[in-house]
């Protein structure tokens, strides 16, 4: 892809990119690591040339397929997260076997999960199974392959004793605990907790300028990181956590004239964006030995992107340094265009309800309805509303169509203009976010 290749070109020690849901954001994360660490080929002897994986970790949809549940669905005693062995495991195998790093990838899913569940990696086993002639053989099982995840069992317990009676608690009973299956959500955070542990300690051991002294050379041959919306799943409060954690690693990676890791993030969160772009154009210092500082981190070593799909299916990489994002300007700018354009689309009723939702938040009103235009008695339009009810929350699947009516897209746009000139969203914002 041609805009993975602008990417590189770019030389840049961090890239973000802003984009919607399908906007190609797992496809480029695809296409620059193909860029970066092809796949075999033949040399001229007709052997095959080792492709060079170490040279970028990438956290994407991919990542996560790496990890798969095994149920125990013969004694459904014990569910076990597995993992497939990959270039980005074998990293977790050196994260687990040569730094010792379990425990902060536990520490870590702690603190974005708030819960005291407790991932465990596996010793290496030996387990019977039954062959395809129905023979009982051994089976080696690898360490770090499988994860269990336990929570303490409890017993209520007298906290304290007053006059008025016992103050009874429940506290975990010493080495008890229960193995569970996670949810999704949690899952996810978990992978999320590998792979930023496993980036932590890439940044550390790189940023020793003497290889000889580092404590493993697999990080040696890392030139890139691609991180693909490692959010989905978390609340506000934990993304602007991980947002400013994620911005603080990266400016104290050692990057000197070009030369250092390149991060590459996208994300279709507006908050992480906002959160990031804030972060990346903070300057960070450092004191030295003899008194003074330098530079750790510049903000022109970043660059910040809108990722964009055109109706012919291309895309473009338009670049938005000057300030965080205004996801709902963005919309707004984006639904005049449709309009202008005559490209009115199904979706396009999406934005205006999303629009809706947030301008009712900032203003104070309970329903989002409360902002359309009313009848003579007071009662917002219920055509109005009967719109974008049925263009953004369709109940079933027969409901959806490829086109839209004219008479709706007239509607949308005599709503575009109202809510404009209304509330006050003066179209040279809108138009230049």
């Amino acid at each position: 892809m041609q805009i993975a290749q602008q990417l590189q070109n770019a030389n840049k020690k961090v890239q973000l990119i802003y984009a919607f849901n399908g906007s190609g954001k797992t496809r480029l994360s695809r296409a620059f690591k193909d860029l970066i660490a092809p796949k075999n080929s033949e040399d001229h002897n007709g052997g095959e040339i080792a492709p060079p994986r170490n040279k970028i970790l990438y956290y994407n949809a991919f990542t996560e397929d790496l990890f798969y549940w095994d149920n125990d669905l013969d004694s459904d005693v014990e569910p076990k997260l597995k993992v497939q062995p990959n270039t980005f495991t074998d990293w977790l195998i050196t994260l687990l076997q040569e730094l010792g790093e379990d425990g902060n990838i536990a520490s870590n899913f702690q603190r974005y999960t708030s819960s005291n569940i407790n991932p465990v990696f596996n010793q290496r086993y030996t387990k019977k199974i039954r062959n395809f002639d129905e023979q009982e053989v051994d089976l080696v099982v690898p360490a770090f392959s499988e994860i269990s995840f336990q929570v303490p069992i409890n017993r209520p317990v007298i906290a304290a004793q007053t006059d008025s009676g016992a103050s009874v608690v429940d506290a975990p009973i010493q080495g008890q605990y229960q193995i569970i299956k996670i949810s999704k959500g949690e899952e996810s955070n978990f992978i999320w907790s590998v792979a930023y542990t496993l980036l932590e300690q890439a940044v550390l051991i790189r940023n020793e300028a003497n290889i000889a002294n580092r404590v493993t050379d697999k990080f040696n041959s890392l030139e890139y990181v691609f991180i693909d919306d490692p959010v989905s799943s978390l609340d506000d409060g934990h993304l602007i956590e991980l947002a400013v954690d994620l911005a603080g690693l990266i400016k104290k990676s050692a990057y000197v004239e070009g030369k250092g890791l390149k991060f590459v993030i996208t994300t279709h969160s507006p908050l992480f964006y906002n959160v990031l772009h804030n972060e990346l154009n903070n300057d960070l210092k450092k004191r030295n030995q003899d008194g003074t500082s330098s530079w750790i981190y510049k903000r022109g070593q970043s660059e910040k992107y809108r990722l964009e799909k055109k109706a012919d299916g291309n895309f473009d990489l338009i670049t938005s340094n000057d300030h965080p994002f205004s996801y709902h300007l963005f919309l707004l700018a984006e639904l005049r265009s449709a309009i202008k354009d005559g490209q009115i689309k199904k979706y396009h009723f999406n934005f205006l309800r999303n629009i809706l939702e947030k301008t009712a938040t900032f203003l104070g009103y309970l329903r989002w309805e409360d902002l359309l235009q009313t009848t003579s008695d007071g009662v917002p339009d219920p055509f109005a509303n009967r719109i974008l009810n049925l263009s953004s929350h369709s109940a079933h699947s027969g409901e959806e169509v490829a086109e839209i009516e004219e008479s709706d897209k007239e509607r949308l746009a005599q709503l575009v203009s109202f809510l404009g000139e209304t509330y006050r969203f003066k179209k040279q914002e809108a138009e230049n976010v």
